[in-house]
């Protein structure tokens, strides 16, 4: 049987290709330039955050700002992590690492998950142990320095909203920014009742409530995470719609051994056979393929295979048993 194959290999020019159609995801790398500086900033402010948080939690003897700053430190970790990934995504695809390192991002988005979630995990321990032990706090140096925290961690989420929609990535750190923005807020508002009430015990209520919130997001952030390193089909790509696209194509008689997954989380890839039975049509219409599904269809790396159609050939996917 003849087959003829063409690869869409531009991953050689960086990603310079995200920026050369007009729709789809080009917007992605547009705000690339500019993250760096984000992510410094967010780390150094960060930083700052938390040895303020810990040494007046230390003097006001306030475990609550204790907590904060421990929530603080890990999303240091965390913006350290996701600033690492930008970073090694950018690099160019060597021959070990052929489609580069941009899967990088999908590996931070878990870790600050998990991250997450274990700092989350940490304040509910601390809230049921100061719900049963609560002690006298200093509650206008809660109030001070957790509405300090609170400006910080926001202007922070801030920096990072513009390209939370788009990027797993940069979700996760916008996540953890006003998550901790959402606690600053929370201790904030209960240092202040605490210094006209005295009562203690509203603090780590209060820490609870925000954390089953805060929970909730980072649950979805790390199921999705977890899809793309599964190598799932992205929750922003309609498979069908690729589908009847190419089933509709001039001359092709069946389509199969349709793959889609993720390069990163702001980068796809596909493979797909197509039968042609009248022959290859050229190298022209196989170009103007991948330019479509790369400008269309957001498929940043697209191979397509041509087959007259001569025998049959199922998926290697199938005989083992798993469905496309």
């Amino acid at each position: 049987m003849s087959t003829h194959q063409h690869e869409e290999h531009e991953h050689h020019d960086g990603h310079a290709h995200g920026h050369e159609h007009g729709h789809g995801h080009h917007h992605h790398h547009a705000p690339q330039a500019g993250q760096g500086r984000t992510f410094a900033l967010a780390v150094a402010l960060n930083v700052v955050i938390v040895v303020v948080q810990a040494i007046y939690g230390f003097l006001a003897h306030s475990t609550a700002l204790l907590a904060d700053a421990g929530h603080n430190l890990s999303d240091v970790l965390g913006l350290l992590l996701a600033w690492a990934a930008v970073w090694l995504g950018k690099r160019q695809p060597s021959a070990r690492y052929t489609f580069g390192l941009g899967s990088s991002s999908i590996l931070a988005s878990l870790a600050n998950a998990a991250l997450l979630l274990f700092a989350c995990g940490a304040i509910v321990l601390e809230a049921i142990q100061r719900l049963i032990n609560p002690a006298p706090v200093a509650g206008l140096d809660v109030f001070i320095v957790a509405t300090l925290g609170m400006v910080v961690n926001g202007f922070s989420a801030w920096l990072f909203m513009r390209g939370s929609k788009d990027d797993l990535n940069v979700r996760g750190a916008f996540l953890h920014m006003a998550a901790d923005a959402a606690i600053s807020a929370a201790v904030a508002v209960s240092g202040l009742i605490i210094m006209f009430t005295g009562a203690s015990w509203l603090d780590p209520l209060m820490s609870l409530i925000v954390v089953s919130v805060i929970v909730y997001g980072t649950w979805g952030l790390g199921r999705d995470a977890m899809r793309l390193a599964m190598a799932a089909v992205p929750p922003s790509v309609d498979l069908s719609r690729i589908e009847r696209y190419l089933q509709q194509l001039p001359g092709v008689r069946d389509v199969h051994d349709l793959h889609v997954w993720a390069l990163s989380t702001t980068e796809n890839a596909l493979t797909v056979h197509l039968v042609m039975p009248q022959g290859h049509p050229g190298d022209a219409f196989v170009q103007d393929v991948v330019k479509t599904l790369r400008g269309e269809y957001s498929m940043h790396h697209a191979t397509v295979q041509v087959e007259f159609g001569e025998s049959c050939h199922a998926c290697v996917l199938n005989e083992r048993g798993h469905a496309h």
